[in-house]
């Protein structure tokens, strides 16, 4: 045990340590260019789910999973009657995801736990270490589900129910890894939540920053745009007569180019998935279907996109004889995090002396739904040339370091009454 000071601001976290079960995390679903795959429900997240319970039993913490498979390690308090204070993110990749992205957050939150053991330190409140179910939406959509059922934005039959491209089932899958827990997925008291994660941008590189302090999440609109024309022969059906999808697409897809680039640098469209039906290569398809990404850090200004996109999808649609349908797959509104959460970080990396800017979130994370129903906020670090979601995701040690000794200090700022 390491002696300390009673007020606590000389103690760190243990980096090589934290660096480790980081790189031994990354061994579960790792690729050959060095990355990681280990989307939710495979037989890849289970393992990695595993080594999480063991660790966090190793630190003398309790585990409960409940229906959604969301784990809760718990590490007691002097006073357990009290709401735990709660770090933590999602151990899900992208298939060509990187080694830092949701693991990073899991395993900084164990290492505060480690930190506090080593040094002996008794926490007024209780402290928990969560991670949640199905954030990345790479293999089950919608993204973040297993926080949404348990903030309530989904009700527990409909994410049971979601299928993957193979037309697996979620709660089938869930049963298969052995992670449906009896404990309801459903919001509890927390005094407050803190997700630690790289930033997947440029930001905080570019400007020589350690630290971001996270002040809200932009809002993210999915859509699932469908195009509907006539299957034709290739060869024999003059251009001008087709009723071809592709047509309308291109003008689609250029509009909404020129829709976001009105509202920069803020505003945000991806097109990240399609398919051509019946998809042959000598047939001009019946049907797209494109997967339509728009997200914005203002509502209001989200809504007007909405409401320019569907305008552009039914006045393009109509000038090439096609039927244009939106279906909306998901919507996560723009959200802004707790002030006194807020305050707790920025105390922290004052108190460390880390350099560190206030900043919205770009993506989407369980934290959008857990601050609905809990005080929270989030700390960012920087990632090379901000990639992630990409296998050449990388962190520095040096600034993995500095987000846990941010984290510890916030959680403690919070744990001790």
């Amino acid at each position: 045990m390491i002696k300390v000071n009673n007020d606590y601001t000389s103690i760190r976290i243990n980096a090589q340590r934290l660096w480790n079960s980081l790189i031994e995390m990354a061994e579960i679903g790792a690729t050959a260019s060095g990355g990681c795959n280990r989307q939710t429900l495979t037989d890849e997240d289970k393992v990695s789910r595993d080594r999480f319970v063991q660790n966090c039993e190793q630190a003398s913490c309790s585990i409960k999973v409940d229906q959604m498979g969301n784990i809760f390690a718990r590490r007691a308090g002097r006073n357990n009657d009290l709401p735990p204070v709660i770090a933590g993110s999602h151990l899900d990749t992208q298939p060509t995801g990187g080694k830092f992205d949701g693991a990073y957050g899991v395993l900084a939150g164990l290492e505060v736990i480690k930190t506090l053991n080593d040094y002996g330190i008794e926490t007024d409140l209780p402290i928990e270490v969560v991670t949640w179910t199905n954030e990345e939406g790479a293999r089950f959509s919608p993204a973040m589900i297993g926080s949404g059922v348990w903030s309530g934005n989904f009700e527990l039959d409909f994410a049971y129910s979601r299928s993957d491209k193979q037309g697996k089932i979620f709660g089938e899958e869930l049963e298969h890894i052995a992670y449906r827990g009896e404990v309801a997925a459903k919001a509890k008291p927390i005094t407050a939540a803190f997700e630690l994660h790289i930033e997947q941008g440029p930001i905080l590189e570019t400007e020589g920053l350690q630290i971001g302090v996270v002040s809200g999440v932009q809002g993210i609109s999915w859509y699932d745009l469908i195009l509907q024309g006539q299957a034709s022969h290739a060869g024999p059906t003059p251009m001008q007569a087709r009723r071809d999808p592709f047509v309308g697409l291109t003008k689609i897809i250029d509009r909404l180019y020129e829709l976001i680039a009105q509202h920069a640098p803020w505003a945000r469209v991806t097109f990240g998935d399609i398919k051509a039906e019946p998809g042959t290569r000598n047939t001009v398809p019946e049907q797209l279907i494109l997967s339509v990404d728009i997200r914005h850090p203002e509502q209001s200004i989200l809504d007007d996109l909405d409401t320019a996109f569907r305008k552009i999808v039914s006045e393009e649609s109509e000038k090439v004889r096609l039927t244009g349908i939106i279906k909306d797959e998901w919507k996560a509104p723009a959200v802004s995090f707790d002030k006194d959460c807020i305050s707790s970080v920025k105390q922290a990396a004052e108190q460390l002396k880390y350099n560190y800017k206030e900043m919205f979130s770009g993506a989407g994370h369980d934290s959008v739904y857990v601050s609905q129903v809990v005080s929270t906020s989030m700390i960012f670090i920087p990632c090379k040339n901000g990639l992630s979601h990409n296998e050449a995701e990388y962190a520095s040690p040096e600034d993995i370091e500095a987000g846990c000794n941010v984290l510890l200090h916030a959680m403690l700022n919070r744990a001790m009454d």
